[in-house]
């Protein structure tokens, strides 16, 4: 018997399923061994050897992998097909290596690009060794962005304070979200107007024809800048005399896209299902690792890692069969369609995202799929089958039309398009092309009536219209993706973990689903842009992405990369030990002006303090990151919190420099006033350290708050009344996560921050008893979500629940919390089994694996002899003191210590 290493449970059931009694498939669970998160993981000083180290929770999985080998045949190392896959099994084996579980037992490397019978069969009958220059490449990968956050965070820690982490690629990719925000903030509207004639043939049938010349001169979109030149056009036209001059019909095809790959794929369920990267992938993978479908288990699509487009011949031949028995021989083209990529620095080492089986339409398998599964599957057979269709054929029709009067002549242009024979466009649209620009001019494609040469037309109205040109958009998810495939920065594998990752630091928030930079994030980038230009350089990136792609080819020593790398990079960083904070101060104030010192209405210098007003605004760093105070501190007190992120729409939510007078409270006399803390916007009544405050409600609008507004606010926290069973008071107040109503140590959520002001008694007995109902006292175990499965280590049911400061899987007594923006009904069994692990390593609380019936009559057993209670006892106590001190530290500073004082792990750019 032989044993199969893959990374999944769901992967290791379903091939064992295929595979049969002669071998035992078992799941590593990911990854088994890591950089350990400290200085000398990688040394450059010994050749860049790398000290690797087991994962506590792999510790168990590797000795019964090791436990199997021993006893078996061989070894088959059957990870995913890509780079990081391959560094699996050469992990696996490296670890079976030292436990000399091996010997002299064949080992082989299979790979395959779906999880179908067929293609695992074939996958083990031609079987390979390791690929050590795919080993390499992934080698270089890891250290490079090993040591790039192992140096470059501790020089943002101690220069610029608030600042979390510094990644290779991250990095990168926070610099266009940021450039795209600096170009927003520097575009000045221009003004430009447009002249549109509804005009109709002599039978009544309308249409439209835009102006395209004016008396000898071509009109472009934006030639016409101001009401009075449009005006005297408008006019001409008004009492201008239309005719005919061309009509063109000019057939033409357009052909299909090729099938996905994971950028594409990402940017196809964005904006047709409004998906996340991260959510995409977690879909796709379930759909690659194998659907239960009646009985039989079986993938359903190919591997969804890749920049691949092309297709294997067995694949297109199917698609071609599929096609005809779907749509008709018409739509089968003569040929076979053969696609290659354009994007920079693109391996073709893998198929496209593809159907494994193009017979098996979205419908065959929709009852078996849950919603988000169907949708996506649907997408990739619809864009799989569509990319072997025939061509679409459509004729575009062009009418040219003369116009004269008053002396002065113009031509105007009519367009449209006819489809006369579908073609792929019977089984996918590509979403580009779902909607046009608002300032498409060639963009109607509706059909035109018909006309000939030197026909006259009736003109019905003459539209002048304005318009100012607008900024270019904000990056989403799928738009920064094909940025960064397009400049040839990360790899499909790493697009989903970047931008989850800068999320995570709080670097960038999506609002509409664009990606606006926090002004934490502007700062580190204007800081490395300022530091260290090079290594955010987009070529830069590019070309060591090219590099390791040559590693990966044989081409190039991954050792002789490093060597190349490190020399330039560590005698940087070493230059920037000197560098003064003020120096830093000083560039970013200059940097991030519209920023830190946006203009004011009245024209002032931006940089005078508007509370003393003869002291100089700078920036400041704090023990919580920067913000804006006064040179003339301590004498003035005056801060501001830095640029809050502008909302989708442009709109800013940072107040003014100063505090904002909204009236007197009627009752105490005292100023009411808006202010704008480090903190957030606040409200605050009287002045000095006795001044009564209160923080503005999320999802309040700053520019909404008004006196009354901010008299209900400082009302909180506001005592309803007594509870009727022992007369304590219940009290309403509006907390961190949010608004509640509490009596003695029960704490319950309230729908709305307005309830605050309205809620009577009644209502919080109410709520306070529903909360004891469901958990006791007070906090009590949420209702779960959903079950993933069982913990491999601990045993006992893997939950996803709902707590009071968001969701969280649970096993036993451990918690995790889930990432910020993480939903919970996305959660995998693997990612849970990730989280529950680290944070199980991370507080020490490990429960004991779930103990059969036996076990519990020997263990009473073994009492009854005389064994010591005592021994049992403790570590139960100690692990409940365990689960406390995580929850204590959790409300506390989230500031970042460098790894000396080992509070902290330095986050790399995960791959």
């Amino acid at each position: 018997m032989d044993v199969v290493i893959v990374e999944s449970p769901a992967k290791a059931k379903t091939i064992n399923k295929y595979l049969g009694g002669n071998y035992k498939v078992i799941a590593s669970y990911g990854h088994v061994r890591d950089l350990p998160p400290k200085d000398g993981s990688v040394r450059p000083d010994e050749d860049f050897e790398m000290s690797w180290e087991v994962q506590k929770p792999s510790q168990k999985r590797l000795n019964e992998i090791a436990q199997a080998v021993k006893s078996a045949d061989g070894l088959v190392l059957a990870t995913d097909p890509d780079r990081e896959g391959e560094a699996i099994s050469w992990h696996v084996l490296e670890v079976l290596r030292q436990k000399k579980a091996i010997g002299t037992k064949p080992v082989s490397r299979v790979v395959f690009n779906a999880i179908t019978k067929k293609a695992v069969l074939d996958a083990m009958a031609n079987p390979r060794q390791i690929d050590e220059p795919l080993v390499d490449a992934y080698l270089a990968r890891r250290a490079l962005d090993y040591l790039v956050g192992f140096t470059l965070s501790p020089v943002l820690w101690r220069k610029l304070p608030g600042a979390r982490s510094a990644g290779r690629v991250q990095s990168v990719a926070l610099r266009l979200v940021c450039d795209r925000e600096s170009e927003i903030e520097r575009f000045k509207p221009e003004e430009y107007w447009s002249i549109v004639a509804h005009l109709a043939t002599q039978r009544g049938e309308a249409f439209d024809a835009r102006l395209t010349a004016f008396d000898g001169e071509k009109i472009q979109r934006l030639t016409i800048g101001n009401g009075d030149i449009a005006g005297t056009i408008k006019r001409m036209l008004d009492s201008a005399a239309f005719q005919v001059e061309s009509v063109e019909a000019k057939p033409t095809r357009r052909n299909p896209g090729p099938p996905f790959t994971t950028s594409t794929l990402q940017q196809a369920a964005s904006a047709k299902m409004g998906f996340s990267a991260s959510r995409t992938m977690q879909v796709a993978q379930r759909l690659y690792e194998g659907i239960d479908l009646g009985g039989e288990t079986v993938g359903l699509i190919t591997y969804m890692r890749t920049d691949g487009v092309q297709m294997a011949p067995e694949a297109i031949e199917g698609a071609r069969k599929a096609i005809g028995g779907s749509f008709g021989d018409r739509y089968v083209p003569d040929k076979p369609r053969f696609y290659s990529t354009k994007a920079k620095n693109a391996q073709e080492a893998h198929e496209a995202i593809r159907p494994t089986d193009f017979t098996r339409t979205p419908q065959d398998v929709k009852r078996f799929l849950d919603p988000d599964q169907f949708r996506l599957y649907d997408l990739v057979w619809k864009r799989g089958i569509a990319s072997q269709m025939a061509s679409a054929e459509i004729e575009r029709t062009t009418v040219e039309i003369d116009a004269k009067g008053d002396g002065k002549t113009a031509r105007l242009r009519a367009s449209g398009q006819v489809i006369k024979f579908d073609g792929f466009l019977a089984a996918y649209v590509d979403h580009r092309d779902d909607s046009k620009s608002d300032s498409d001019e060639e963009g109607d494609d509706a059909r035109l009536p018909e006309m000939a040469a030197k026909e006259s037309v009736e003109r019905r109205s003459i539209d002048a219209d304005q318009h100012f040109t607008e900024p270019p958009p904000r990056f989403s998810e799928a738009s920064l993706i094909k940025r960064m495939e397009e400049l040839g920065i990360g790899r499909p594998s790493t697009y989903a973990a970047t931008l989850q990752t800068l999320q995570d630091r709080e670097y960038i928030v999506q609002d509409k689903r664009k990606l606006l930079p926090e002004a934490k994030g502007r700062l580190v980038t204007a800081f490395l842009h300022n530091f260290f230009e090079r290594y955010v350089e987009y070529d830069f990136t590019a070309d060591l992405e090219e590099k390791l792609d040559r590693i990966s080819a044989g081409e190039l020593s991954w050792k002789d990369v490093l060597r190349e790398f490190w020399r330039d990079f560590s005698s940087h960083v070493d230059g920037t030990k000197e560098l003064r904070v003020s120096d830093v101060l000083d560039a970013l104030n200059e940097e991030l002006a519209p920023l830190v010192f946006p203009a004011r209405e009245d024209g002032s210098d931006p940089r005078i303090c508007p509370r003393c007003g003869t002291g100089h605004l700078s920036l400041k760093l704090g023990k919580f990151g920067a913000f804006v105070g006064c040179s003339n501190y301590p004498e003035c007190g005056f801060t501001k919190q830095l640029g809050t992120s502008p909302s989708a729409d442009g709109a800013g939510d940072g107040g003014d420099d100063g505090p904002k007078d909204l009236g007197t409270d009627p009752e105490t006399g005292e100023p009411v006033t808006l202010r704008n803390g480090r903190f957030g916007p606040y409200v605050q009544r009287g002045e000095g350290k006795e001044a009564a405050r209160t923080s503005v409600p999320k999802g309040w609008e700053v520019s909404s708050i008004d006196l009354e507004k901010a008299l209900k606010l400082l009302t909180l926290p506001r005592t309803v009344g007594a509870h009727p069973e022992d007369g304590e008071p219940i009290v309403v107040n509006l907390g961190r996560y949010g608004p509640y109503v509490q009596h003695q140590k029960t704490y319950a959520n309230v729908e709305s921050v307005d309830d605050l002001f309205e809620m009577g008694l009644n209502r919080a007995v109410s709520l306070i008893a529903e909360k004891r109902e469901k958990g006791g006292r007070g906090r009590g175990t949420p209702a779960a979500i959903a079950t993933l499965g069982e913990h491999p280590t601990f045993g006992g049911e893997i939950t996803v629940r709902e707590g009071r400061f968001g969701p969280y899987v649970n096993v036993a007594k451990i918690n995790a919390t889930l990432p910020k923006g993480k939903d919970p009904a996305s959660v995998t069994l693997e990612e849970a089994i990730q989280l529950l692990n680290e944070r199980a390593e991370k507080t020490g609380k490990k429960p004991a694996a779930k103990k059969a019936p036996a076990a519990k009559k020997a263990s009473a057993k073994t009492k009854a002899n005389g064994a010591d209670d005592g021994k049992k006892k403790a570590p139960a106590k100690g692990k409940t003191t365990a689960a406390k001190k995580p929850a204590k530290a959790k409300s506390g500073s989230a500031t970042p210590v460098p790894a000396a004082a080992g509070a902290e792990t330095v986050p790399w750019d995960a791959d």
